[in-house]
């Protein structure tokens, strides 16, 4: 089944505008939310909580944001997570390539499917999306 709601919480916007394309080849019916911070995303899911708003089945992940980043976003999702109707699937997407951020991702195996490297191209888009 493909992805209906996909929240994007990164605050690069070259990165928006390509996810935009490639998403519009693969799968145009595809619900995007952009969020440039994860204290906005994180505030948008808990306003979902005990509601039938739909929750995304998808999260796109930088770890490098202002207000609240990557890795706080994740200790925050930790706490509101048993209250989710749904678990979102949640891909950690960065330019750091640092091994450090990657051991760490993998402190959240319950949470993190997968960690991307930016650019992003249609290779990993058909892995999230199609598989």
């Amino acid at each position: 089944m493909l992805p209906k709601k996909v929240f994007i919480v990164d605050d690069d916007k070259i990165f928006h505008f390509i996810i935009r394309k490639l998403l519009a080849k693969q799968n145009p019916n595809v619900e995007l939310v952009f969020f440039e911070n994860g204290l906005d995303a994180i505030e948008r899911l808990r306003t979902k909580i005990g509601t039938d708003q739909r929750f995304p089945d998808i999260i796109l992940l930088d770890i490098n944001m202002p207000v609240l980043d990557g890795w706080q976003f994740l200790d925050e999702f930790r706490a509101i997570k048993p209250h989710l109707a749904r678990m979102p699937e949640i891909y950690l997407v960065s330019s750091s390539d640092n091994s450090a951020d990657r051991d760490r991702a993998l402190d959240y195996g319950d949470e993190v499917v997968a960690y991307y490297l930016k650019p992003m191209g249609e290779e990993q888009i058909t892995k999230i999306f199609l598989n």
